[in-house]
């Protein structure tokens, strides 16, 4: 390890499996966040050792951003941090938990999805925000080491601007188009819009 290596926070995967192991999207915040999102159980790794270890789930923030019928999505550029994503479309923005949003007085999970938000986007919009589920896939190698906390803010208005340059193609578009096409989204991406595509059906019928 270097000393300018990026450190990242993780939790043991056995907490994941004490609390109840499961693939795909879960809705059941309630049962998971206090246990998953306990900071007993945090600890910081060398990012280098933590995309190889599946001993331990890298917690990530996964901000989705809904007006009315429409979300914002993109493209992953060539500097995106995790090479396995590149290329490919997404529906959440967020990323890596390091110790520098460990401030006194303040939860480390929760000052680094506010953190990744004002890096990644200008989002100029009053916004509900609702914490609707916990992604895990232990099917695909990225999956295995990360650990995805979905939160979707419904937005007054569509008033959202990329800052990060490997946000490609960015803008919003129908939750139906974008779910027709889920293939070429990342596999988070197409957990949540299954689900939310399902909402969208109940509501009608």
């Amino acid at each position: 390890m270097t000393p300018s290596e990026e450190q990242v926070l993780v939790i043991p995967t056995a907490v994941l499996h004490e609390a109840g192991l499961f693939q795909g999207l879960t809705r059941d915040v309630e049962h998971y966040t206090p246990r998953l999102l306990d900071p007993r159980h945090f600890s910081f790794l060398p990012r280098s050792r933590a995309e190889d270890d599946p001993t331990f789930k890298q917690l990530i923030p996964y901000v989705v951003l809904k007006y009315r019928d429409q979300l914002f999505h993109y493209t992953r550029g060539k500097g995106t941090s995790e090479k396995r994503l590149r290329a490919l479309r997404s529906v959440g923005i967020g990323g890596h938990i390091n110790p520098s949003d460990h401030a006194a007085d303040s939860h480390p999970y929760r000052q680094g999805l506010e953190r990744e938000i004002a890096e990644e986007i200008v989002l100029d919009t009053k916004y509900h925000e609702t914490c609707i589920g916990f992604i895990n896939d232990d099917a695909t190698p990225v999956g295995q080491v990360h650990l995805g906390i979905v939160h979707l803010f419904e937005l007054d208005a569509p008033n959202v601007q990329r800052r990060e340059v490997d946000l490609m193609h960015a803008g919003f578009a129908a939750i139906a188009e974008l779910a027709a096409a889920k293939e070429t989204f990342e596999t988070w991406s197409q957990f949540v819009l299954d689900e939310l595509l399902s909402v969208i059906w109940d509501v009608r019928d």
